[in-house]
């Protein structure tokens, strides 16, 4: 049996530099979990369905399961590790703990990167464009309720953050 040969990829994970060698067909969640150390990311379908996976690429929210890593070489990446800046949570973050937008925790981290993403666009969305912006992310726990009360509550925190 000859072994897989591996590529050695440089990402810029949450604004460091990283370097990794993986085979070709390495998925970029399996990247940040096995081989960067970063496991806040999470699997969920394998199939890109449900959004557990979700990380932003270069600022747009995409699908770890379904990229291959080696395709987003010298790329920036923000997990949810990255989303907290250095005063603590983020408003998103914030917002989810105070609304009580999460229960098991498993698809949260795919959230908090869709609705990151979603209100840097949409800094003010009506309830209609939130539930559109979370429609590709799923979640078993909660019934959606608070989540949407959440991007809310988040979209206010960032509105009183740049007063």
């Amino acid at each position: 049996m000859t072994q897989e040969e591996r590529h050695e990829i440089t990402l810029v994970v949450n604004g460091v530099a990283r370097q990794a060698r993986v085979p070709a067909r390495r998925l970029l969640s399996d990247a940040l979990r096995h081989d960067l150390g970063l496991t806040g990311t999470h699997v969920g379908c394998e199939h890109g369905v449900c959004g557990c996976c979700t990380v932003l690429l270069d600022g747009e929210p995409v699908r770890s399961c379904l990229t291959f890593a080696v395709t987003v070489d010298g790329r920036e990446l923000t997990t949810v590790e990255g989303l907290a800046g250095p005063g603590g949570m983020s408003p998103v973050q914030r917002a989810f703990a105070e609304c009580h937008g999460l229960q098991c925790g498993f698809c949260t981290p795919g959230f908090l990167c869709t609705v990151t993403a979603f209100l840097r666009d949409n800094p003010s969305p009506t309830d209609d464009d939130v539930i559109e912006g979370i429609s590709g992310n799923l979640c078993r726990c909660t019934g959606y309720q608070n989540i949407v009360k959440a991007v809310h509550r988040a979209a206010e925190l960032m509105a009183e953050e740049s007063e």
